[in-house]
């Protein structure tokens, strides 16, 4: 059985969501449990026979993406393919918006009348860069009718990065100082992904914000973490509208 979390977040009841943790596939060695990463290194047949898994649990099509710490957002329709993306959004029911993450920062998004859903890749690099705003602009609602859920990734308490992160986000938002503090080197500083993430979509105009209490790093038998690890498989976020007003 697959053990996945589901979002805490007042969405209307058309809308679905889950992330995925490391278990319930059939993945061995480092990407033991339910690896969805085909990128990874892991047995072709063994990715299939996962996300098959995953598919069936959740009665949804997982469209996967092409991510590359990008800005890009896709619009999903039936029978398409897409080039390289880091966001998507869906209008059509059992399409899901399926993010792949081991550290980086999954946000799903949906509007409060279920009429549109998205998901994101927020990697310090996209997150910098805009993508959640992009994200929540290609959803064409008001902002403020968004509800945003922030799954598992980094934790404050391990994401040390160098300065060059601090001041690329600084540079775009100097609010964005709040969310680093001193790590033990002077060189290097600890962020706040989920706190990154909360300011840029504020920004956006998104203040419904929920989820942001977990961490990869810290729980080795739930969630991969490439910071971790290094090999290691990928967990998935997805959201999707079911068919009807259900």
């Amino acid at each position: 059985m697959l053990d996945v979390v589901y979002p805490g977040w007042p969405a209307p009841p058309r809308v679905r969501a889950l992330m995925t943790t490391r278990h319930g596939g059939v993945s061995t060695g480092p990407y033991a449990g339910l690896n969805l990463g085909a990128h990874v290194g892991d047995a072709a047949a063994a990715v299939l026979e996962n996300r098959r898994r995953l598919a069936a649990a959740s009665g949804a099509t997982p469209v996967w993406l092409e991510q590359v710490h990008g800005t890009a957002v896709v619009d999903l329709a039936p029978a398409e393919t897409y080039p390289p993306a880091d966001a998507a959004t869906s209008r059509h029911a059992g399409l899901a918006c399926t993010i792949m993450t081991a550290d980086c920062l999954p946000v799903l998004l949906c509007d409060r009348a279920g009429t549109v859903v998205a998901a994101a890749h927020a990697g310090w690099r996209g997150l910098c860069a805009g993508v959640l705003e992009n994200t929540v602009a290609a959803m064409g609602v008001a902002p403020a009718q968004v509800l945003a859920w922030l799954g598992a990734a980094i934790g404050p308490q391990a994401f040390e990065v160098g300065s060059e992160v601090r001041d690329a986000f600084v540079a775009c938002d100097p609010a964005a100082a709040q969310a680093f503090c001193r790590a033990s080197s002077d060189e290097k500083w600890i962020a706040d992904i989920y706190r990154l993430a909360r300011l840029r979509l504020a920004r956006s105009g998104v203040l419904s914000v929920f989820g942001g209490g977990a961490c990869t790093v810290n729980e080795p038998g739930r969630f991969y973490s490439y910071r971790r690890d290094g090999t290691t498989g990928r967990m998935a976020a997805m959201v999707w509208l079911a068919a009807g007003d259900a």
